[in-house]
C-alpha cells in the first residue's frame, strides 16, 4: 500500500507549490491513474514516491513505513519506473539492457540470464529473436516493451509509469497499454500512471485521480467520476473522450 499524506512540494521556498497536501492511498494490487495537466504536479509525485525528490513536507508510506527511513536504493529496488523517453542504453543490447538492474544489485550470472530471458518472453520480445538486438534495430513500441522488461526485471511490487505510452501510434499504443494491464493484474503489482488521455485512464485504471494546480480535485472510479463530477473542470475532462467520439462518429456517418 502506498500512502500520501498532506504531501507538498515547493521548488522555490516561498513560490508556488508543485504539489499541495495531497492524500491518497494506493491499495496493493490497485490501478490509479493520475490525471491532469502539464505543470498539474503528476511526474512530481511520482518522483517523491522514488525518493528522486525529497518532499518539502507531508509523507509518503510505502505498507505503513515512511520511506524517509528508507536507504533509497534499497527502496528503488522494489519500484519500476517507466517513461515516455524509454532511456535504453544504445551501445547495450536489449538483453544488457533488460539485465542491468539485476547486475546493479549482485544477481548471480545464471539468475541474470534466466531472468532476463524470461521477463523478455513476458513483454513480447521473445529473448531468442530480441535479446541479441540493439534499440536502434528496435520500432517505437518495441524500445517501449524493453523498458518495460528492465523495469520488471527485479520483480518490483510497484510499478511507476510517466505518460509511457504517450509517444506511440495509436495501434501500438492501445497494444502495449493493454498488455500492461494484463502483466499488472497477472504479476499483483501496484500500478500509479501518469497520463494526460482520460480514455486511457478511463481503460485501464480502477479509480482516477484528477489533479489541477497541484491539488487532487476528485478521486474515483471511472464510472464514478463519470457519473458524478466534482467540479466543472473534472467534468470538461471526462467529457473529452465523449467529444472525440461523437466527433468521430460524425466524420464516420454516411453522407
Amino acid at each position: 500500500m502506498i500512502t500520501l499524506s498532506k504531501l507538498t512540494k515547493r521548488y522555490q521556498p516561498y513560490g508556488k507549490p508543485a504539489v499541495l497536501d495531497v492524500d491518497l492511498t494506493v491499495d496493493c494490487g490497485e490501478f490509479v491513474a493520475l490525471i491532469g495537466p502539464s505543470g498539474c504536479g503528476k511526474t512530481t509525485i511520482l518522483s517523491m514516491i522514488n525518493r528522486l525528490i525529497e518532499p518539502s513536507s507531508g509523507v509518503v508510506a510505502i505498507d505503513g513505513t515512511n520511506i524517509r527511513q528508507v536507504d533509497p536504493v534499497a527502496l528503488r529496488r522494489g519500484i519500476g519506473f517507466v517513461f515516455q523517453d524509454v532511456g535504453l542504453f544504445p551501445h547495450l543490447t536489449i538483453g544488457e539492457n533488460a539485465a542491468i538492474t539485476l547486475k546493479l544489485i549482485g544477481r548471480a550470472k545464471r539468475e541474470i540470464r534466466d531472468r532476463t530471458r524470461e521477463v523478455l518472453d513476458l513483454v513480447r520480445l521473445p529473448a531468442a529473436s530480441f535479446q541479441d538486438r540493439y534499440p536502434a534495430t528496435l520500432s517505437g513500441g518495441q524500445r517501449q516493451r524493453a523498458g518495460l522488461a528492465r523495469a520488471l526485471a527485479a520483480k518490483p511490487r510497484i510499478m511507476l509509469m510517466d505518460e509511457p505510452f504517450g509517444a506511440l501510434d495509436p495501434l501500438i499504443r492501445d497494444e502495449l497499454a493493454g498488455d500492461y494491464r494484463n502483466l499488472h493484474d497477472s504479476l499483483g503489482l501496484t500500478t500509479i500512471l501518469v497520463t494526460h488521455d482520460m480514455t486511457e485512464a478511463i481503460l485501464l485504471a480502477d479509480r482516477i485521480a484528477v489533479m489541477k494546480e497541484g491539488e487532487v480535485l476528485q478521486v474515483a472510479p471511472p464510472k464514478e467520476l463519470i457519473a458524478n463530477p466534482v467540479n466543472d473542470f473534472v467534468a470538461q475532462l471526462i467529457e473529452s473522450p465523449r467529444r472525440r467520439a461523437n466527433a468521430l462518429a460524425a466524420v464516420m456517418r454516411p453522407q
